[in-house]
């Protein structure tokens, strides 16, 4: 019976993934203890050209949002496909997991994860391009996150003709 009740009251959307980022300063407890206290929630697969206005109006939906930090290239400064979204409270930020995580925003399915909390210097890639890991090995085409990978990229520039 108990077996039963522990699964009516268990929400696989609310419970921590098994990510963990490598760049968390302090122990896996102490980082599992935050990840289970926090508000901020890491959303990634955003769009390029996906707005801060846009996001907020998505997530408003599911609580008060206290702040919005957009990812940046460390480099270019532009967008980067990911953001932090800060609630005021624990059940915003559990509403948002359970209702609009896998949603589509800009014609992407954005995922939603738990974050220990921003801290400055997160919101920049930490790819060696300067935007996402992800995106310089991806070799597919996808327009909203700025066409092929960056390995790609990097294969298909022409060499320069040589002038005789």
């Amino acid at each position: 019976m108990s077996a039963l009740l522990n699964a009516l009251t268990s929400d696989s959307h609310v419970e921590l993934s098994q990510y963990r980022d490598q760049h968390f300063r302090g122990s896996r407890c102490d980082q599992e203890r935050l990840l289970r206290n926090s508000c901020t929630l890491y959303v990634g697969n955003l769009s390029f050209y996906t707005t801060e206005e846009q996001i907020y109006e998505l997530f408003s939906k599911s609580g008060d949002v206290k702040r919005i930090i957009m990812g940046l290239d460390k480099i270019k400064k532009t967008s980067c496909g990911f953001c932090f979204v800060e609630y005021y409270t624990r059940t915003e930020s559990e509403n948002c997991m359970r209702f609009i995580n896998g949603t589509r925003l800009d014609d992407r399915i954005i995922r939603t994860d738990w974050d220990t909390g921003f801290k400055e210097g997160r919101q920049f890639g930490r790819g060696k391009s300067g935007g996402q890991v992800r995106d310089e090995y991806r070799t597919d085409f996808d327009a909203g996150r700025g066409g092929f990978g960056k390995l790609v990229q990097m294969q298909r520039v022409p060499e320069p003709r040589q002038k005789f």
